[in-house]
Parts: structure tokens; C-alpha cells; sequence
């Protein structure tokens, strides 16, 4: 699958994951799951929780092999049951704007033909600079380990 975007600031990647729909978006939107696939290793999640609406806060605290906490405060936008769902950080909960905003992020989810499900992850940033940041920390290679690690939970689901 291709990790090109028509949209000139988005990063993704497009994978066909050995799991279900159903159990992808559970380890998506279940904050005892998240703790357990959402930052690759050696980084680790300590924090996660979320109302899962539009408008509703998120927060996810990942913490570095050094011990430093990153908290990432944000908001839904969108929510579609094992279809769809987007987040920013251009809010922290109920359209209350953050300080700055980074990038719109998303998932979508469908059947794979031949089994499993089509995964495409994705980060819209609102500047060339912001993108080309968000490449530079290790975009590709950090969201494919996360959704490494998402694979091989949802599949024990």
C-alpha cells in the first residue's frame, strides 16, 4: 500500500492489519488499551483517556526512556464507530483552542479484501514546517511501530 497523500501536508501510512475492525478501534478508543500499543518502544504511554465524542477531550501522556513525561492534550472531532476517527490538538475538549496547534490526526478502518482490515493513519499539519518537524521525529518509522504493537494486541482481542 502507498503512504502518498494528495493533500501536500499530511503524513500517513496505509498497511493491511491481521485483526479486526472491531478490535483496531478498541485499542483506539479504550484508554486501558491505548496504554499498552500507542507509543513505540522504548517510549512507553503512562496516561490515557478521552470523551469519546466530537468535542470531547483527549489526553495521552507519553513518557520518554528517560523518564520524561509529554503530555497531548486535544479533542475528537469525528467519531464513526470502527470506521473513522479524528483528533486534534488544535483544541483541548468542548472547542477550548490550545496554545498551538499541530496537526489534525486520523484513522480510517475497512475491510481488507482477503481478510483483515485496511488501516490508514494520518497527521495534517497546518504548516510545511509543522510536517517536515513531525517527519524529522520519526513519522513513518514511529507510527509503523505503534501499529506493529496495534496488531499484535487487537489480534488477542
Amino acid at each position: 500500500m502507498s503512504d502518498k497523500s494528495p493533500n501536500p501536508r499530511e503524513l500517513r501510512i496505509e498497511r493491511v492489519l491481521d485483526a479486526p475492525r472491531i478490535a483496531i478501534w478498541r485499542c483506539w478508543t479504550e484508554p486501558e488499551l491505548i496504554l499498552k500499543w500507542f507509543t513505540p518502544k522504548p517510549w512507553k504511554t503512562v496516561e490515557a483517556r478521552g470523551d469519546l465524542r466530537p468535542g470531547g477531550a483527549s489526553m495521552v501522556v507519553m513518557e520518554s526512556p528517560e523518564g520524561v513525561r509529554h503530555p497531548n492534550p486535544g479533542q475528537y472531532l469525528d467519531v464513526v464507530p470502527n470506521e473513522r476517527l479524528l483528533f486534534t490538538d488544535a483544541f483541548v475538549g468542548d472547542w477550548v483552542p490550545s496554545n498551538k496547534a499541530f496537526m489534525v490526526g486520523g484513522i480510517e478502518l475497512s475491510d481488507a479484501p482477503g481478510g483483515g482490515t485496511r488501516y490508514v493513519a494520518f497527521a495534517r499539519h497546518w504548516s510545511d514546517e509543522d510536517m517536515k518537524a513531525h517527519e524529522e521525529m520519526g513519522f513513518h518509522p514511529g507510527w509503523n511501530a505503534a501499529a506493529d504493537q496495534l496488531e499484535e494486541l487487537a489480534k488477542t482481542l
